[in-house]
């Protein structure tokens, strides 16, 4: 037999998609040709297929080799092509029977030795295989864990090329490798953050119960030692966990980014990214060169973005958050192909007071000085944050008096989770399920407020303090806030401290 098949899969974006790939064993001098768009990772697969075949007592064919991997119009990367190719070499050479490659997907790297090395993004490509009928997945034991995450999947898990062949023979499946436990989220017995650290900011406090029982974004504006960072770290603690599917989400964003823990192949807290300043826009929104990488902002995913410094950041840099923060993902469009990655995550942002961060009078920074600093955070990137707050420094008398109030984050997140529950009763005829999402829209038209109660939004938007889309944004927070107390809709209370906490006046 001198042509054999197998499959393998290619990511673009945390989309995959089934490549065929073909084997041919031709006369002529020997080399290998492989064809259909492969980058330079997987160029390289010839060499270190050829030395893994040799060092694992398999021989190497003579004569002309050809690869071909369809569909040829698709790019092609990285080496998880590497045992899909090395198993359809044997098989045509007749070295292996071809029986066990016919519905199989293999996805692994293979060392010099004939090591099967684990390969990142391995969960989005078993999900989309399985919904394309591939049913059994031959992956390095380093991946295992996460390949078992989809249902109905059957994973051969293989330490080197020797057990891969040993099974294409015929032989029992490799025995499982030993399964790591997964370690479990830290709580506040175990040293891990709580809101209850944060001490003397009640109000602060109060907005991030707020943004995480409405999925509301945050801006903090306070002199450093006051607790914006602590805060913002804190608010992943009172946040729910992820369902099946959102965990799923997250999980593949991860693997394709090469962040998955080893020995916790499962994303179920929502994620927390702080990028630092210096961070470009490509590494914020997603990119690079050749095919497109996750940024920060799909990192964060079905979690938290922090934006620490936020007028230290380039102003395009803030500015391209806008577009994740309305459609809840990102498009990147390359000549080659168009990519997506799903961007839905809560906005934190912190900055200081000026450039020299000092607090009341001991400031020495001009008035112009401030302008061109807050200058960076435009007005549209803040029109779309719905709290707003100002954090005063902590007196000693104010850390004294609050550490018999302050609330832990489990306290906090009990009426977080009762506050999701009652807008997910709400919601549950739409496509959303947090007040944040919901377009203005059908919030007017499905969800009215009394009369009443608009009276703060009218004389604010009459005075020109308030735009429509922060009228929206507004009665979006005075639903939470609702949600919170129990009640069935906002009243002007309400109304009225959602259109503080928008507007920065909560104090």
């Amino acid at each position: 037999m001198t042509l054999a098949r197998t499959h393998c899969v290619t990511l673009l974006g945390v989309r995959g998609h089934v490549v065929e790939v073909e084997v041919h064993l031709g006369g002529g001098d020997p080399g290998v040709t492989m064809v259909g768009l492969p980058d330079t990772a997987l160029r390289e697969a010839r060499d270190r297929v050829r030395a893994a075949l040799v060092n694992s007592g398999e021989s190497w064919p003579s004569g002309q080799i050809t690869v071909s991997l369809s569909p040829a119009s698709l790019p092609k990367a990285g080496s998880l092509f590497d045992l899909a190719i090395a198993g359809a070499v044997l098989a045509a050479a007749g070295e292996v029977p071809p029986d066990r490659l016919e519905g199989s997907v293999l996805i692994a790297e293979l060392g010099l030795d004939g090591r099967a090395r684990p390969v990142p993004g391995v969960l989005p490509a078993v999900v989309s295989a399985t919904g394309q009928g591939f049913g059994r997945f031959v992956v390095a034991h380093g991946n295992a864990d996460e390949a078992r995450l989809v249902p109905d999947a059957e994973v051969v898990p293989v330490g080197n090329l020797m057990e891969l062949c040993d099974w294409l023979r015929g032989g029992e499946p490799p025995p499982d490798p030993p399964r790591a436990e997964v370690p479990r989220p830290r709580e506040a017995a175990d040293g891990g953050p709580d809101l209850a650290d944060v001490l003397g900011q009640p109000v602060a406090r109060r907005a991030v119960e707020i943004a995480a029982a409405g999925g509301h974004n945050l801006m903090m504006l306070g002199s450093p030692g006051t607790g914006k960072s602590l805060l913002a770290e804190r608010l992943p603690t009172v946040l729910p966990g992820l369902g099946p599917a959102e965990a799923l989400e997250a999980t593949a964003i991860h693997s394709v980014a090469g962040m998955l823990p080893a020995g916790s192949p499962l994303v179920t807290r929502p994620p927390f990214a702080a990028p630092h300043h210096t961070s470009s826009r490509a590494a914020i929104i997603g990119g690079g060169s050749g095919y497109p990488s996750p940024g920060w902002v799909s990192k964060a995913h079905r979690g938290v973005l922090f934006v620490d410094e936020a007028p230290q950041f380039g102003r395009g840099v803030l500015d391209s958050l806008r577009e994740p923060l309305e459609r809840g993902e990102v498009v990147l469009a390359r000549a080659a192909s168009t990519v997506s990655f799903p961007a839905r995550f809560q906005l934190v942002m912190a900055a200081n007071p000026c450039p020299c961060a000092k607090p009341g009078a001991l400031c020495t920074c001009p008035a112009g000085e401030r302008r061109r600093y807050f200058s960076r955070l435009s007005g549209p990137l803040l029109d779309r944050v719905d709290l707003k707050v100002e954090l005063q420094p902590v007196t000693r008398a104010e850390l004294l008096a609050d550490r018999a109030f302050a609330e832990s984050s489990a306290v906090v997140a009990a009426r977080v989770e009762k506050a999701r529950d009652r807008a997910a009763a709400r919601l549950a005829h739409t496509p959303w399920a947090t007040n944040a999402e919901i377009p203005g829209s059908r919030l007017r038209r499905e969800f009215p407020v009394e009369p009443v109660a608009l009276r703060v939004l009218g004389r604010a938007m009459d005075q020109g303090l308030i735009s429509a889309r922060g009228v929206d944004r507004a009665l979006r927070v005075a639903w939470t806030l609702a949600d919170l107390a129990e009640r069935d809709r906002p009243g002007e209370e309400e109304v009225a401290y959602a259109f503080a906490l928008w507007s920065g006046r909560a104090w």
